[in-house]
């Protein structure tokens, strides 16, 4: 039961992440004026990295639910080992159990 209740936690961010920048498309006017379109490119500029931002964690929910498909979701995805359900409830989208994670690369 634990793990239909993190698919779905992941499928509801997800949804979540997809309205997001659907909204952050269609929320994002032009002005002609000079001092409001300085404003624009910043703004833009702040937009793009939450896009980025939003995109990778889409990214890794997907990656996450193609895991949970093939029976490999529990398991780290370096050392083998079981990731464990507080560590997935805390990060549902990790691959990694806590002590990979903390491992330097």
């Amino acid at each position: 039961m634990q793990i239909q209740q993190l698919k779905h936690k992941l499928l509801v961010h997800k949804m979540q992440l997809e309205r997001q920048l659907s909204a952050n498309h269609h929320d994002f006017l032009r002005s002609a004026d000079s001092a409001e379109q300085a404003a624009e490119r910043e703004s833009e500029q702040i937009l793009s990295s939450l896009e980025r931002n939003a995109a990778e964690e889409l990214k890794q929910i997907d990656i996450a639910l193609q895991r949970m498909e093939h029976g490999e979701y529990l398991n780290c995805s370096h050392c083998g080992e079981a990731i464990g359900l507080e560590r997935l409830n805390a990060v549902p989208f990790t691959t990694l159990c806590i002590s990979c994670a903390n491992t330097p690369v």
